[in-house]
């Protein structure tokens, strides 16, 4: 695999145990054990309501009801319920990931969690496996898909906009308290960049998260092994429409399948066990389709002819206001990037030693 150039690498570090990074999987050390100073602790109170702090020496989390001190904190086992200055009641936890995708610093939209879970199962996304992901946004998607492919594994994320990359890194690092050794983050356009990095044939999953997929088609089908997958992450009804005729018209892909999924979750106290009056619906769609082998053909259901084109206005339209993306000014996600970068756990590099071995990696060296 050719190194990356200087200006696309991303967090990537070696997998030799240090002080900083103890053997086993990375990051597992720091979910484990008791609170330490600068972690992030999730505090619960007694109507249910949660708070995220990051334990800080001398520290107190405050409300209306009294404060806690922090230093009460540092050093506790997981699961202790403390009391504040009132009496009143918190149970102090780790935020699953769950909790801290939808907490953490954002510039873009999240793949929420229900809809990452079906992409790391439904894509087959494995330890070991060789990913690479297109559209990062705020790094929510990449934290799934690093825990999926594990230490040994592979995933190159592609992002045009280098405030995002910036939110993304800060966050990833935030989760796994420093670079994940396998992770590279590369700068630009995603059809450019995978040919000129990645072999053909040598990518077991691709995942894209992006206005127009279809566009992407033959950059796909390059680096794509035989027998991988193609998952697609699209907002609309028309993006999912779009992208699964222009796989069936292309012939080098099995016949495309398209889903959503909503989370329902359920009242319980007693007798009174009824479905809640809020749910998780419409997020996205996924879509999925496995490459053939090199010279086949593929095939499609046989259906009733039905109209398939799109108008040269429905090509130009793709625009992200037209599918009801929020814009995000520059000013935002610089602000964003830096509250990202602040949030790195204790047990992290430091970020000038983290900065300097993403560097020494960029220039084609080692890190020991």
């Amino acid at each position: 695999m050719p190194a990356p150039p200087a200006h696309a690498e991303g967090p990537s570090m070696s997998t030799a145990p240090t002080p900083e990074a103890p053997a086993g999987p990375h990051g597992a050390a720091a979910r484990r054990g008791p609170f330490r100073a600068g972690e992030r602790v999730q505090l619960t109170d007694e109507k249910g309501r949660m708070n995220t702090v990051t334990l800080t020496p001398g520290g107190a989390f405050h409300t209306h009801k009294g404060f806690l001190q922090h230093d009460s904190l540092i050093g506790a086992t997981e699961g202790t319920i403390l009391e504040n200055t009132t009496g009143q009641l918190y149970q102090a936890l780790r935020p699953l990931l769950s909790d801290f995708v939808l907490s953490m610093p954002r510039g873009a939209a999240v793949v929420y969690p229900k809809d990452a879970g079906q992409i790391v199962t439904m894509a087959d996304i494995y330890p070991g496996a060789r990913v690479v992901e297109a559209g990062v946004g705020s790094g929510a998607l990449s934290i799934s898909l690093l825990r999926a492919v594990g230490d040994d594994g592979y995933l190159h994320s592609f992002e045009r906009r280098e405030e995002f990359a910036d939110i993304a890194r800060g966050n990833v690092e935030t989760i796994f308290g420093g670079p994940h050794p396998a992770w590279r983050i590369t700068l630009g356009d995603f059809q450019e960049q995978v040919l000129a990095q990645e072999e053909p044939g040598s990518v077991d999953r691709v995942v894209l998260d992006m206005l127009a997929p279809w566009e992407c088609l033959d950059a796909v089908a390059t680096v794509l092994a035989p027998g991988g997958v193609w998952i697609s992450y699209v907002a609309t009804v028309t993006q999912l429409s779009r992208t699964a005729e222009a796989i069936r018209a292309d012939g080098r892909f099995t016949e495309p399948e398209g889903w959503e999924s909503m989370v329902r979750g359920w009242h319980l106290e007693g007798l009174a066990v009824r479905p809640d009056h809020r749910m998780v619906a419409h997020t996205g769609f996924l879509l999925t389709a496995r490459r053939l082998a090199e010279g086949a053909t593929g095939f499609t259901p046989k259906r009733r002819p039905s109209k398939t084109g799109f108008s040269e206005e429905d090509l130009n339209a793709w625009t992200p206001q037209a599918v009801g993306e929020r814009e995000v000014s520059d000013k935002r996600l610089r602000r964003v990037a830096r509250d990202a970068a602040s949030t790195i756990q204790r047990g992290s590099l430091p970020a000038e030693e983290a900065q300097a071995r993403r560097d020494a990696i960029a220039d084609g060296g080692t890190v020991e």
